[in-house]
């Protein structure tokens, strides 16, 4: 892999010194594409030529777009000898922070499209909100596919040889169309993308090339041909996407098929002495998943809606059986969610995961959904839920010391929370990232305005948001914190730690904190133990976390460890309620 930067520009120039300065650091040469930029522009880009130093501008005479801008620069970077183009958009908006993932993704990943998701702050307009999404409906009616949960994100890295290919043998848009155009038009050819969040920030008095007339009728034009388009290919979509099913289905297979399906399954699950004799997957998945954060939230409001209106009409076994079929959609049409679900079953059970077992972890986790509803609208009553641990929830209710809560998911922690004693409650603090599950969290707050309360939306936890926390404990509260995901920015700050035969990743974060905070720590667990019962479980894992200096590394590490035995466990005793759809062992290599 030999990649380039790629920076199309139209009077864009302010922020170009600082984005070349810090990708030149990552080790990247750069093309700057000026695309008919107006003085003083045009003469600020002419100046960043220096070509000694791995900066090249070239000029397009007249203003041509952001499609034939970097259309350009693929040709010139294939010239170059360069197999990959990073896109970087000229506005200063995206977080070059993240280019080492991207660059990460792409070597793993060398025929696949790397693309930003973008995490928004507060500053995107509220039209571009609304113009975005509408262009993602769009998308996944193209696409027959929610695997491409933004396409217009100007931060992504191209296969040039795949772009190529595309550009010589399709019509693709030539402006503010290009983006979304070439991504569905790629996928079409079986080049999938991986998304890799990103932060992504508009600064004040940003420039946009956009012309609100002329780009929306380009861009609607746009849909027109990729739907008309995507009909005309709807055989060959289908196909593949049939293909990618059966990939799972075949080991099931008898007659003829039988000794090699076998021999495929042999290759993948080997016996280990690490869980004593059980079969472990040996998953090499085609395409390493990207991070949790960057798989888009399935189902929209609307439907999230329906499904909450026929629970309240019909009741819980009458809605299961509405929304089995749109399960099973679900479960078909999502491949990153539905391998990593049969990647996790097969370590779990330790035998190769059947389509069945997929399927029933897929409706376990639409009724935990069903269940927290619920439970916040109080259909289900406090004694569906039996406490396992009576003893220390009582001592950890008395005292008025705070605590920090390490929870998972695996069973229904948000069911415990709803099913809570109010007064308990309220001394609860959640650490949440729900930005993947906007919708659903959403509709809870409609129907029941308590439960986003005593919620913090975190990315990761900075300064501010520990401060916060610590005078929480000392005031005698309590902070829950989710101990099996590594945080959207804090990828690197991880043990790889046994769980369930292999060696995964598991955070530091909940170890960090409760260093910070200086309190107790309990593992809390709901798991549902039949027909509309639950069972909770608060049990101490700790008085206090102490990391000694010299020894900071181990000892995260053994407190990782120790969780990631704990919610095996967990996992060993009801296997499909642990609801982590996406790839825990990607991209890692089993010791």
């Amino acid at each position: 892999m030999k990649p380039c930067a790629l920076i199309p520009s139209r009077n864009h120039w302010t922020a170009l010194p600082a984005i070349i300065a810090t990708v030149r650091r990552a080790g990247l040469p750069i093309l700057v594409i000026d695309d008919g930029s107006d003085e003083p522009a045009a003469s600020a880009l002419a100046a960043l030529n220096d070509p000694d130093n791995g900066v090249s501008v070239t000029r397009l005479p007249v203003n041509q777009g952001k499609g034939i801008a970097v259309a350009t620069g693929f040709r010139l970077a294939a010239a170059q000898g360069f197999t990959h183009a990073v896109q970087i958009d000229a506005d200063g908006q995206h977080d070059l922070d993240a280019l080492p993932r991207l660059l990460a993704a792409a070597e793993a990943n060398p025929d696949a499209l790397i693309s930003g998701a973008p995490l928004y702050d507060d500053s995107i307009p509220t039209g571009r909100k609304i113009g975005r999404w509408i262009t993602h409906l769009w998308v996944f009616v193209e696409t027959l596919s929610f695997r491409i949960s933004d396409s217009m994100c100007g931060f992504r890295v191209y296969p040039l040889a795949a772009c190529l290919a595309l550009l010589d043998r399709e019509p693709v848009g030539r402006r503010m169309d290009f983006d979304t155009d070439i991504m569905v038009r790629l996928f079409w050819r079986g080049i999938a993308p991986v998304m890799v969040p990103v932060k992504v920030t508009y600064p004040p008095g940003n420039l946009s090339n956009f012309a609100i007339v002329a780009d929306n009728v380009r861009i609607s034009w746009m849909h027109t041909r990729l739907v008309t388009a995507m009909l005309w290919r709807l055989p060959g979509i289908l196909y593949r996407r049939l293909n990618e099913l059966t990939r799972h289905i075949a080991p099931r297979r008898a007659g003829a098929s039988a000794p090699l399906a076998a021999a495929s399954m042999a290759a993948r699950y080997r016996p280990t002495g690490q869980n004593k004799g059980w079969p472990v997957l040996r998953h090499r998945p085609p395409r390493p998943a990207a991070h949790w954060a960057g798989l888009g939230e399935r189902g929209a409001l609307w439907g999230l809606a329906l499904v909450a209106a026929a629970y309240r009409w019909l009741g819980r076994r009458a809605c299961a059986a509405v929304i089995a079929p749109i399960v099973l959609y679900f479960y078909l049409s999502g491949t990153e969610q539905r391998r990593a679900s049969l990647d996790y079953l097969g370590r779990v059970l330790g035998r190769p995961a059947r389509f069945a077992d997929g399927f029933r972890h897929f409706r376990d986790f639409a009724s935990r959904a069903l269940d927290a509803f619920a439970a916040w609208k109080g259909a289900i009553p406090p004694a569906a839920m039996e406490i396992a641990t009576p003893e220390t929830l009582a001592e950890a209710a008395a005292t008025r010391r705070g605590a920090l809560l390490v929870v998972s998911h695996h069973g229904n922690a948000e069911l415990s929370r709803a099913l809570m004693d109010p007064n308990l409650r309220a001394r609860l603090t959640v650490l949440v990232h729900t930005r993947h599950a906007e919708n659903y969290n959403r509709l809870l707050a409609r129907h029941h305005g308590d439960a986003p309360s005593r919620t913090i939306q975190v990315a990761e936890i900075g300064p501010d948001t520990a401060i916060l926390l610590r005078e929480r404990i000392e005031q005698g509260e309590w902070v829950a914190i989710a101990g099996d995901r590594v945080p959207v920015l804090s990828q690197g700050r991880v043990s790889r730690v046994p769980f369930l035969g292999a060696m995964a990743e598991f955070s530091h974060g909940p170890w960090l904190l409760a260093a910070l905070l200086d309190c107790p720590v309990y593992l809390l667990f709901c798991r549902r133990i039949g027909e509309g019962r639950w069972s909770l479980s608060l049990e101490p894992f700790a008085e206090r976390i102490v990391l000694p200096r010299g020894r900071r590394a181990e000892a995260l590490a053994e407190q990782a460890a120790r969780y990631a035995a704990r919610l095996e466990a967990e996992c060993r005793a009801a296997p499909t309620q642990w609801y982590n759809f996406f790839s825990f062992w990607a991209g890692k290599t089993d010791r």
